[in-house]
């Protein structure tokens, strides 16, 4: 059964203050935890029905986590999360901090500039495990990684991928592998020659990449439209850019 207290701290996860006052997160639904327990991310506790416990006997014990499951009832669990069709599983989870990566020969990184909502961040992350994409780097005002809307877009992905947040322009200035951006104004990408070595930098839908960042920015690329849409989602610009170059 899950305590007063218990549900007291998982509401409290939904809130950025909260997870960085105690450096913990919310990962819910069986397909993320599964992706947990194959990850290095430190499990404080799980919240589950009893049929999945039983079901996950063998892997509980084998993990170590017996001692720290919580048998619950899906009405709990239900009223505890934050996903609607969440009744089997919630983590508790302790944050983890990246640093800023370095790239390396044959290595894309992403960065993210201002990309605020959650769903997107999530998607993008996704999007580029799909890829093979390891590291993302984004700026401050990006969305949280451990924000739940964020954790759950990621389907699992967010424990494969490296997300950091840090000041882009302190970042970039110091780099000199190409550095790529999606502009409306750049060159066509099916065109362009794309570097095996890059970073690939993706704004906000609304504002784009910032003056601030743009500025550190080698190459400006575009997607060729064919139609009337006037934009691309975020997440979904980034995909096709990231086909591209890995095609």
């Amino acid at each position: 059964m899950i305590s007063k207290n218990q549900l007291k701290l998982i509401h409290s996860l939904d809130q950025k203050k909260q997870r960085k006052k105690s450096g913990l997160f919310l990962v819910q639904g069986e397909k993320n935890v599964a992706e947990l327990f194959e990850s290095d991310f430190e499990i404080v506790n799980l919240f589950a029905t009893t049929d999945y416990i039983n079901k996950q006997a063998s892997l509980l014990s084998a993990k170590q986590l017996v001692g720290l499951t919580i048998d619950s009832t899906a009405e709990e669990l239900q009223k505890a999360g934050t996903l609607k069709t969440n009744n089997s599983v919630i983590a508790i989870v302790k944050c983890k901090t990246s640093e800023v990566p370095e790239i390396t020969h044959n290595e894309l990184i992403l960065v993210l500039d201002q990309v605020g909502d959650p769903g997107n961040l999530g998607t993008i992350i996704r999007v580029a495990d799909w890829y093979g994409i390891k590291k993302i780097v984004c700026s401050t005002d990006c969305a949280d990684l451990y924000n739940p809307k964020v954790i759950a877009a990621t389907m699992g992905s967010f424990a494969r991928v490296q997300v950091s947040h840090t000041d882009l322009t302190e970042y970039l200035a110091s780099q000199n592998t190409p550095i790529y951006g999606a502009f409306l104004e750049g060159e066509n990408i099916h065109k362009s020659k794309l570097s095996s070595s890059a970073f690939i930098v993706m704004g906000s839908e609304s504002h784009g990449i910032s003056e601030a960042v743009g500025k550190f920015v080698t190459h400006k690329i575009t997607i060729p439209n064919f139609g009337q849409a006037e934009s691309l989602n975020v997440a979904m610009a980034t995909g096709i850019i990231l086909d591209n170059f890995k095609r």
